[in-house]
């Protein structure tokens, strides 16, 4: 979703720049702020006691991140971090569900926004619990390849963020992107993915 910035600094939004790997804020913390990206891009993650963790979403350019917990006053369910170097606008929630009720249009675009969420967290969560780790890896690949290229791409993601992301081991991902090179699903020039 992507609310037009002069709107929002004119309601008095601020842009911050954050380095990559910066948190921007953190699982469980209280949900003060509407998130926009203006440049970058911004992983979204739950970790356990032992440092594992599992990418619940993955944010770029002129999308927004965080929302839910700014309709229900619930804390964030998740930890948010710069992917790369990135920046990023926010807005008070004050400001920001304003912003809702004085332009219905707006309020919409969201509503559609929180269903495509929900309608796809489903199909990722089927994915993860129904298949096998290709099915898993493949239904990534493809939920991130551009679409409007028929050829093979550099996938940017490394093993170690395929595997958070599919909820898979770093050793499952790697054998079984080895296994599926051999079928030519994937390539692996030079260590490099390109699917």
């Amino acid at each position: 979703m992507q609310i037009d910035l002069d709107l929002l600094f004119t309601w008095g939004a601020i842009a911050k720049e954050y380095k990559k790997n910066e948190i921007i804020f953190h699982e469980e913390e209280s949900a003060n702020f509407y998130y926009q990206i203006i440049d970058g891009c911004v992983r979204m993650y739950n970790s356990n006691d032992e440092g594992k963790e599992f990418t619940q979403g993955y944010f770029k350019n002129g999308q927004s991140f965080g929302e839910p917990p700014l309709f229900i006053d619930e804390l964030y369910p998740s930890t948010a971090v710069a992917f790369k170097d990135s920046k990023i606008i926010k807005i008070s929630k004050e400001k920001f569900l304003k912003i809702l009720e004085e332009y219905p249009f707006i309020q919409k675009q969201f509503l559609n926004l929180m269903a495509t969420r929900i309608h796809n967290k489903a199909r990722t969560t089927k994915d993860i619990v129904n298949q096998k780790p290709e099915f898993r890896i493949l239904a990534f690949l493809n939920a991130h390849k551009n679409p409007e290229c028929p050829k093979k791409e550099l996938v940017e993601f490394t093993r170690q963020e395929i595997a958070n992301f599919t909820g898979l081991r770093v050793e499952t991902v790697i054998r079984e992107l080895s296994k599926m090179s051999k079928t030519n699903k994937v390539e692996i020039i030079n260590h490099k993915l390109y699917y």
